[in-house]
């Protein structure tokens, strides 16, 4: 071994000996039982099976593990277990140790919780999408029995998000794409809040680094203002609380870019338009273990005694907490700069829920007499987990969504006609409540009457609500009610039944088809099939049968022609079945640029997916521009490449190409302009303001005259002074569009501009 290759391991060796001892200094100062001996021991034992083996970050794999567990400890506080099985969990995955050796050595239950991480090993999606969806369910069968799986799972995942600039952009689209459906939804859930919240942002920040970076910017540059509102607003309630002899800290919550970037997205507003970057909260030693919920509303009645509180924006999570165990009272004060501040009012012990979840729970509940809120919850929530993978979804993306379902979403109180409370996610209608209440009552619901008014199935219930639902026994499932329902539960039953009924109409099917072919002295083969399903168009030989036993097609003379008749000629396809993915190939633009306009084209060559494909007017006309999002050179975008080698270009955001990268992430290639403002894209504006004579005239005078663009489409409809109106155009990339956004933007009466495509 040369001097180099010393000095490189004599190094190594130190930096992760730190690591080691900043791991055990975290756990001596953690309340836990000090079993200083077993984690040292597991950590000598990872060691030894990781040796000579690196990161792609060119670090000692043992880093990773010790990076883990130093999460496990220190930013969710769980104990020597949990970190012993952090230090070990990809010793059977990586190495020649079984889980029975780990048995023997450190006993079943690190075992236990190091087997249920090895199925997991290697992300929840893969090339076989279904067999991933399998692993994830294992995991939540897992996490059932013992949530620290899932825990440790979700420190992994934060390290793996940390140091994921080693990656490829391939693999970074992917992985962050999967951090973001997943694993940031389930930290959430499991009431992980600040994990969460840095989870969205490393997603945020490789999916969108460009967005990512001007938003940071853009609040280091308003922080001292930030930082002065902050100041002046909590000087009177200092002075107050202090009178009042609380202990108390009082800290700035500025809001997180990937929070600011889906507000903007959401609302069509910018930066500058977002008006609730700065909370406040107030974290206090309650008086006396009694008095920790009045000493809550004493704060707040002080607070707002100060300051006027806005009337519809208070929330009372002291006596319903969340699903996930938060507790706080929250209201919305006006500053003294005429600004709304959100005041967030919790103890020491809500604050540490708050931010660690569950797991900060089980350091409070030892010596209570009473069962705690979050404890119950997370058990009713474990409960619906169970109750879903009993009755496994038809494809992998249905059941991930399914199971997102219940991870994402803010909640309201409902009431029933009994008074009593149920958390249900926002946007929830009375059908997810009928199903919630009981799946029986859910398949005959009708309606209900919500605080005494009768109400249809779809209606969107409100915190507060009191639900009485309506049901009949002639009521039955219908596929509508999968657009109605919005909670996992209730499309999981209405799934279930759904494919119960479709079974039964597809045996009716085969009964029927069988008498008549009998009928007909002919067998009901395979070729009679095929016949009958190229003669009514249906999409296979199951829903052929299906619309068979639905009635929706009958059987006649016309059947007994088609099914005789061996007519292989292929029909022309139609234009429905293509036009969705065209590629789109080149032709002059007057203006002198190169517009795009829909054909068949050429593909490209098969493409080398660990490398970016830049394109150019060369191959911009062999690729496909994915009709929903509407990409243009400046947008940042990623390439789905399709069994038939077709490259679809989405947006990173796209809803469509989240779902690819969590379904089949590894055909997700990395994707670069290069276009250098040769080609026309097609991008339209979405238009708003106070109508007046000449409107229309200024808008065309600005965007023909001035700016010299041409405009494909304009629509325009006024109704009682306000116009809305959509303009199509022709850029070169978002620059130009930009300038047209800001341009137009100053037209009298024109209050907004936002693209909508």
């Amino acid at each position: 071994m040369d001097d180099d290759a010393i000095r490189q391991a004599q190094q190594d060796e130190e930096m992760v000996q730190q690591a080691f001892q900043h791991l055990l200094d975290t756990y001596l100062a953690s309340p836990h039982r000090k079993k200083v001996d077993i984690i040292t021991k597991a950590f000598y034992f990872a060691k030894q099976a990781h040796k000579g083996v690196r990161r792609l970050s060119g670090e000692p794999y043992i880093m990773h593990p010790l990076a883990v567990a130093q999460i496990v400890c220190g930013e969710i506080g769980l104990g020597s277990t949990s970190i012993c099985a952090a230090l070990l969990h990809d010793v059977v995955e990586d190495t020649e140790y079984t889980v029975e050796d780990l048995t023997n050595i450190f006993g079943e239950k690190i075992a236990q919780i190091v087997d249920g991480l090895t199925k997991i090993a290697g992300g929840i999606f893969g090339d076989k999408a279904s067999a991933q969806a399998e692993s994830f369910k294992k995991l939540l069968l897992t996490m059932s029995d013992d949530i620290r799986v899932i825990l440790i799972k979700i420190s992994d995942r934060l390290h793996n998000m940390r140091t994921l600039g080693s990656q490829p952009p391939h693999k970074q689209y992917k992985i962050a794409g999967e951090t973001l459906y997943i694993y940031a939804p389930l930290a959430n859930r499991l009431g992980l809040n600040l994990i969460k919240e840095e989870l969205e942002d490393l997603s945020f920040q490789y999916e969108q680094p460009e967005a990512h970076a001007k938003i940071c910017e853009q609040l280091e540059q308003i922080r001292p203002h930030l930082d002065d509102s902050f100041r002046t607003f909590i000087l009177p309630i200092r002075q107050r609380l202090d009178k009042l002899g609380f202990h108390y800290d009082i800290k700035a919550r500025i809001k997180r870019p990937f929070s600011i970037w889906m507000k903007m997205q959401h609302k069509h507003v910018s930066f500058e338009e977002i008006y609730d970057l700065l909370a406040v909260r107030i974290i206090f030693d309650p008086l006396s273990e009694e008095s920790e919920i009045p000493d809550c509303f004493q704060i707040y009645a002080a607070c707002t005694a100060i300051y006027r509180a806005h009337p519809d924006r208070f929330r009372d999570w002291l006596n319903n907490p969340k699903s996930n165990g938060y507790q706080a009272l929250h209201t919305t004060l006006m500053s003294p700069q005429g600004r709304w501040i959100e005041l967030q009012i919790r103890s020491r012990r809500m604050d540490d829920m708050a931010e660690r979840g569950f797991a900060a729970h089980w350091k409070y509940k030892e010596g209570s007499k009473d069962t705690s809120a979050s404890e119950t919850e997370l058990d009713k929530w474990l409960a619906t987990i169970k109750e879903l993978l009993d009755d496994p979804q038809p494809s992998a993306m249905d059941f991930l969504s399914t199971i997102r379902l219940n991870l994402y979403s803010s909640e309201i109180l409902v009431i029933t006609p009994k008074g009593e409370f149920k958390t249900m996610p926002a946007g929830c209608t009375v059908l997810d409540f009928a199903f919630v209440i009981h799946s029986e009552l859910g398949t005959r619901c009708i309606g209900a009457k919500v605080n005494h008014q009768l109400v249809p199935i779809n209606y969107e219930l409100k915190s507060g609500d009191q639900v009485e639902v309506l049901s009949s026994n002639s009521a039955h499932v219908v596929p509508e009610w999968l657009d109605i329902a919005t909670t996992a539960k209730a499309k999981n039953k209405i799934s279930a039944v759904l494919r119960k009924e479709r079974r039964r109409q597809q045996k009716a099917g085969e009964d029927l088809l069988e008498d008549w072919c009998i009928s007909h002295e002919m067998v009901a083969n395979s070729l009679v099939l095929d016949r009958l399903v190229k003669a009514h168009q249906t999409a296979s030989r199951e829903e052929l049968l299906i619309a068979i036993g639905a009635g929706k097609v009958v059987l006649d003379d016309d059947d007994l022609t088609a099914v005789r008749t061996d007519d292989s000629s292929p029909k022309q396809p139609s234009r429905s079945s293509w036009k969705r993915f065209v590629p789109f190939l080149k032709s002059r633009n007057k203006a002198g640029g190169i517009e795009l306009a829909a054909d068949e084209g050429k593909p490209l060559p098969p493409v080398d997916r660990k490398k970016p494909l830049y394109l150019s007017e060369e191959n911009i006309g062999r690729v496909t521009l994915c009709p929903d999002c509407h990409p243009i050179p400046g947008d940042e975008v990623l390439g789905y490449v399709d069994e038939q080698n077709r490259i679809i270009i989405h947006k990173r955001g796209c809803e469509i190409a989240n779902r690819l990268k969590n379904v089949d992430g590894n055909h997700i290639i990395a994707v670069f302009w290069d276009t250098h403002k040769k080609i026309y894209f097609s991008a339209t504006l979405h238009m708003e303001g106070i109508d007046r004579v000449g409107i229309i005239k200024s808008l065309t005078d600005v965007v023909t005259q001035q700016l010299n663009v041409n405009v494909h489409r304009l629509s325009i409809a006024a109704n009682d002074g306000i116009f809305q109106g959509d303009i199509e155009l022709s850029v070169f990339d978002t620059e130009d569009l930009d300038v047209i956004i800001k341009n137009i933007k100053k037209i009298d009466g024109i209050e907004e501009v936002i693209r909508i495509s």
